[in-house]
């Protein structure tokens, strides 16, 4: 038979079917969430991300001073004009105080100037053409540090996608406690009812079943806070579910083999962005010790202008006291400096201290580099060991786990044995998953150092 709607909107009106009908809703949104890949997270973020758009930006404008600076070193020209009007009420024919001849005695006059005028530096030292070269090493300056923001942000994701994962599996490893907790305690239940075993042994039961519900829920918040850190990475702000896909991870790649340390670290002093950057400020600050020695030295710049002018008080045409009126001149101008308040001689010691500071910089960064890939070597090599050794753990801890359980539902042992049977088969796993983990991330950083790639 058919339901009507009406009788569909009295059935939903009940809670037992509105809960049912949210939880199926609820169900069939996460059965649509996006399952993004590292690779989706990687190619988002560097489209998306708010730092890398605004290096980005940076790069444009360094650009943009750039251009100018190479502007610099052609000519100037520019064309003027001005207009003014005179009131002499008291005026006499002849030639007036302003130099202009009058013809009649007109109380009101106009006067335009018009002229045209260009300049070029014919020698200042280089300096021009040397800012030229510091702010094209500016625009590479700012295109490493775009390439910079963009590694670290390949970095982040990665070990947030790595933990991401660990924490799934550590969720399922929790649940499966769980379930045992749950069954043991069922268990405890009849054997209690039979006079097996104590009330205070089933409370046991109980708490323990309560701890791993507890463990349960810790995990999932872990896994959720680990997605919250990466939907903040990615620059997500929309209420849609995050969730990543689950790549296949095998034993062997946590057991490949680790590179050798000095194999890393000398690739990665040759494609790392921020070596480059660093050796591209030392460049930048012996181009600025350049620009500050030029001021020792003369300037020579060339002038040359085009004028006419035109009155009203000139009976002549216009284009005829153009003509008449027109001029033309040039001329060379030589500044030498002679005494600048050592203002020359600062500006050099200034640069001279940048470059050394830019030297250490890169000697600190190069320190650095070599610590970060070191302890990327020694978090590999020792989660690998880790790992082997959790692997045999998991195996007799699992073993040794199901006989205490049997021997429990047989009565032969008590709960706090099979408790401690569980927290060691606990431990074993959870300790599995992470040196598992760990081995992968260190050594696909490992990889990201030596060549900038990210196995995805």
């Amino acid at each position: 038979m058919r339901t009507s709607g009406k009788q569909w909107a009295r059935a939903l009106r009940q809670p037992a079917l509105w809960l049912a009908t949210l939880l199926a809703l609820c169900i069939a949104q996460t059965a649509m969430a996006r399952q993004w890949t590292l690779a989706d997270c990687l190619r988002y973020a560097m489209e998306n991300n708010i730092t890398l758009r605004k290096s980005t930006l940076q790069q444009e404008s360094a650009e943009e001073t750039h251009i100018q600076s190479r502007r610099q070193l052609l000519p100037s020209l520019q064309a003027s004009t001005s207009h003014s009007g005179n009131y002499t009420p008291w005026v006499e024919s002849g030639i007036s105080g302003d130099g202009y001849s009058r013809a009649s005695v007109d109380k009101g006059s106009y006067n335009g100037t018009y002229s045209l005028m260009g300049s070029y530096t014919i020698f200042d030292g280089n300096k021009s053409r040397n800012q030229a070269k510091l702010n094209q090493l500016a625009v590479e300056e700012a295109e490493i540090n775009t390439e910079l923001q963009a590694k670290t942000i390949e970095e982040q994701i990665a070990q947030l996608y790595v933990q991401i994962l660990y924490s799934q599996e550590a969720v399922t490893v929790n649940k499966e406690i769980l379930q045992t907790s749950i069954t043991n305690e069922k268990r405890g239940e009849e054997m209690v009812r039979v006079g097996k075993m104590s009330k205070a042994d089933l409370a046991q039961l109980a708490s323990q079943r309560a701890q791993d519900e507890y463990n349960v829920v810790s995990a999932e918040t872990n896994v959720m806070d680990f997605k919250r850190q990466m939907r903040q990475l990615l620059q997500l702000t929309d209420d849609e579910p995050f969730d990543v896909a689950v790549p296949e991870t095998t034993d062997s790649m946590a057991t490949a083999a680790v590179p050798q340390l000095e194999a890393v670290y000398t690739a990665a002093l040759g494609q790392r962005p921020e070596m480059r950057l660093y050796r591209n400020r030392i460049d930048q600050s012996e181009m600025s010790i350049k620009i500050a020695k030029a001021e020792w030295m003369p300037t020579i710049s060339a002038n040359a202008q085009l004028s006419t002018s035109t009155t009203s008080m000139n009976t002549s045409g216009w284009g005829s006291q153009m003509k008449n009126n027109f001029s033309a001149g040039g001329g060379l101008t030589i500044s030498m400096p002679i005494y600048d308040r050592r203002q020359a001689r600062t500006n050099v010691n200034k640069a001279q201290i940048q470059r050394q500071e830019a030297m250490l910089d890169l000697e600190e960064t190069q320190t650095k580099l070599h610590s970060t890939i070191e302890n990327y070597w020694l978090q590999a090599t020792t989660n690998q060991s880790k790992f082997k050794a959790a692997q045999a753990s998991v195996m007799s801890s699992q073993a040794s786990y199901d006989l205490l359980t049997e021997q429990f539902r047989l009565g032969l042992k008590n709960i706090s044995e099979l408790n401690i049977g569980k927290d060691t088969l606990l431990q074993a796993k959870q300790n599995m998953l992470q040196s598992k983990y760990l081995s992968i991330l260190n050594l696909d950083m490992l990889k990201f150092y030596q060549d900038g790639t990210i196995r995805q």
